[in-house]
């Protein structure tokens, strides 16, 4: 069954929905993450896709990530509670809820108007070249998967 499609506006409205229902308090049902942590941990799939500020894997690495990580990740199965991570995702510090709340929603909003036609045949950090469809389902479901992890 296909993911809803974040470049909608009606899913990424409701996603941004689910994520202003946050508060700095919302406690976790699963992991081990706080919700501020967990709002940063979500941004840096949007920081890889948009900004400078992680560096590309190595080409064996890189290798790696497409062969066994990227199937898992561009597909449209949940994720599994609690499951792995990427280094670059890890957030162990404290950081601000309401900035990070409002990159999310700000990355959303630029993700939705830029739409699937700019995603189509990008480059991922780590993935190299992924369709609209992968993009789409990278995003929405990690998204979606994080929103559970938190109750809304």
């Amino acid at each position: 069954m296909a993911l809803p499609i974040i470049f909608e506006k009606e899913v990424a409205d409701a996603v941004i929905q689910r994520i202003q229902q946050l508060t700095f308090d919302t406690p976790a049902q699963w992991g081990t993450m706080r919700v501020d942590q967990m709002l940063a941990h979500c941004n840096v799939t949007y920081e890889m896709a948009y900004e400078n500020k992680h560096p590309q894997p190595n080409p064996v690495m890189r290798f790696i990530l497409k062969l066994f990580v990227k199937p898992v990740v561009v597909n449209e199965a949940a994720y599994k509670k609690s499951s792995q991570t990427a280094p670059a995702f890890i957030i162990k510090d404290e950081r601000n809820f309401s900035i990070e709340q409002k990159r999310l929603i700000d990355y959303i909003t630029k993700t939705q108007s830029l739409g699937a036609t700019y995603f189509e045949g990008k480059e991922s950090n780590s993935f190299g070249l992924l369709n609209a469809t992968e993009w789409n389902n990278m995003f929405y479901k990690h998204l979606d998967h994080h929103l559970k992890q938190f109750g809304v």
